[in-house]
């Protein structure tokens, strides 16, 4: 899509709206800051929830934060269901499961506290309460058109952006690739982030996650549906993830970094859920549902490639994000500026322990064919700034071997 062209303004005409394209901008309501959990049994309450089914993962109790958050739904008098039956990469056998549960206790609504696969899987639970059937029915853009149970979602981790997107993405087992699933009704009715529950992610986990942000920065800011609403957040959102992401890596107590780290995630997901994403995430969503592979870390692999290959016919859409990456843009042509861009991704990934390539995860070659016909399916192909090409895809699956 065109960048859009502001009408001139006129002396009969002082507030003349924008030619071109009509923008639109999806946003949850967001709650942000250290100490906000114990806002999250007024969240639900407000939302219309007395009986949510609580979602979360084996890590998120054994940190302590369900352990926390249960008091402030008592008070309120809210009570709860917990269900944590899922794994990361979360699949579509667990959604049945965790919806089954649901119907059974007679919830009402859905509270996720974790990191993106807890939050998707709470989102698939509201999808199929509302609409029925099974939860691969609803592969695509806005195939559930029927009203949803309420939802609030508490992010763990500094980089999924799912507490704020319309999307969610679950692993189909019989396929073995990951179908993402998206529309307005998965905007989630609260985001609740307290910076305070990064601090219990491993060095890994942080890194993993917060280059999964930096890529829904990167490839949102050079999306072909790329407006002025999301590029101001994901040029922030990269400006932030550079600076803190080393500090929370070397430091995970630093709630400073933290904060600032948890803030350029939600930026970052502000911006890819309307602008959307391109064939980073659209490629790792066919390697990490076929081998289970931690999906930021697939992201963070893949990157610097796509980026090359995009950067070969549409190099000026990474000027800004050399500048946000901290590449001195002055004076270079917007080749040289896509190319810094790619090498400062790629510092930041090896400074970050990230392996050099697929090869390092035990991903097979012979896949490659498979993978490039499943990602020309992938929502998010559209929206990458180059058209993409099965031979495309096993160029950049080969570069990232």
């Amino acid at each position: 899509m065109e960048e859009i062209t502001l009408a001139p303004a006129t002396t009969d005409r002082p507030c003349a709206p924008p030619r071109g394209r009509v923008s639109k901008f999806l946003i949850p309501e967001v709650i942000f800051g250290i100490g906000t959990l114990a806002e999250v049994g007024g969240a639900i309450r407000r939302v219309g929830g007395r009986r949510p089914m609580l979602v979360s993962d084996p890590g998120v109790l054994g940190a302590g934060w369900v352990d926390r958050a249960v008091p402030h739904l008592a008070d309120v008098r809210v009570e709860h269901r917990l269900w944590h039956g899922l794994t990361p990469n979360p699949k579509d056998v667990e959604v049945q499961s965790a919806f089954e549960a649901y119907l059974e206790s007679e919830c009402d609504a859905l509270l996720a506290i974790g990191g993106g696969s807890c939050i998707d899987v709470a989102k698939a639970v509201a999808i199929l309460s509302g609409n029925g059937g099974r939860i691969l029915d609803y592969e695509g853009i806005d195939r559930a058109t029927r009203p949803i149970p309420p939802m609030v979602m508490v992010p763990s981790t500094g980089g999924s952006g799912s507490d704020v997107s319309q999307f969610c993405v679950i692993t189909d087992t019989a396929r073995r690739f990951k179908v993402t699933i998206g529309g307005r009704a998965l905007v989630p009715d609260i985001s609740l982030t307290d910076p305070e529950l990064l601090t219990t992610m491993s060095p890994e986990l942080t890194a993993h996650t917060g280059l999964d942000a930096l890529s829904h920065a990167i490839e949102s800011s050079v999306s072909r549906a790329c407006d002025f609403l999301c590029k101001g957040h994901a040029l922030a959102a990269i400006e932030g993830i550079v600076e803190y992401l080393p500090v929370c890596v070397e430091d995970p107590y630093d709630l400073s970094a933290r904060e600032a780290m948890a803030r350029a995630s939600l930026q970052a997901g502000l911006a890819f859920t309307n602008a959307l994403l391109g064939a980073t995430h659209a490629i790792a969503h066919q390697i990490g549902g076929a081998l289970d592979l931690p999906h930021g870390l697939l992201n963070a692999i893949l990157l610097p490639h796509v980026m090359r290959f995009n950067a070969e016919t549409h190099p000026e859409r990474y000027v800004d994000v050399a500048g946000a990456l901290g590449v001195a843009v002055d004076g270079l042509n917007p080749s040289a500026a896509a190319e810094g861009a790619t090498e400062r991704v790629e510092d930041l990934s090896r400074s970050l322990g990230i392996p050099a390539g697929l090869h390092e995860l035990g991903v097979d070659p012979a896949d490659f064919d498979q993978f490039a016909q499943n990602a020309l399916r992938d929502a998010y192909i559209s929206t990458n700034p180059r058209p993409v090409s099965e031979d495309d895809v096993r160029r950049i699956c080969l570069a990232a071997y």
